[in-house]
């Protein structure tokens, strides 16, 4: 099994329970008419289709590294990456969270605006605020892109919702 593979089975474990914290930020309460005349009791926050990226790291990171997510920004084989696919525009949202030690469950979580994120990236250094990042290389020729959310500025809210 190659390491895509690999990760891809680790990770997708967590769907479900991915599924179930983002679901109730993608919901709100309709309005008493869409109640009283349309049999409508929840309503998508968003009128369209809303693409959510999402990414578990393993354990131990979250103590580590309590304020920073990470996006793939290279691989080995030169394939199209994570970051450059938020940074060209795709994806709307991006759950990024932290698995517990025993490795059945999300610890700590971010639900993050990616249309805030591009804004910061593309504003960064003229705005007054300058966007705390770096890259971490790994032994299997991947590299990360490294951000720091306290650095991101107060509006557009990078944060949609977290973890208690």
């Amino acid at each position: 099994m190659n390491a895509y593979s690999t990760n891809r089975n680790w990770s997708d474990r967590f769907l479900p329970e991915i599924k179930r914290l983002v679901g109730g930020h993608l919901l709100e309460t309709a309005p008493d008419p869409f109640d009283h005349f349309q049999a409508t009791d929840l309503m998508m926050l968003d009128a369209r289709d809303m693409r959510v990226a999402a990414r578990v790291r393993r354990p131990g990171y979250a103590h580590r590294y309590p304020n920073q997510f990470t996006i793939r920004s290279r691989v080995a084989s030169g394939a199209q990456t994570e970051l450059s696919k938020i940074v060209e525009g795709k994806g709307d949202w991006m759950f990024y969270g932290h698995s517990d030690a025993s490795q059945t469950r999300v610890e700590s979580w971010w639900l993050i605006d990616l249309k805030a994120f591009r804004a910061a990236l593309i504003r960064s250094g003229g705005q007054g605020y300058n966007v705390v990042c770096g890259e971490q290389a790994n032994p299997d020729g991947t590299r990360f892109a490294w951000f720091d959310m306290r650095s991101f500025p107060a509006e557009p809210p990078l944060v949609v919702a977290r973890s208690s």
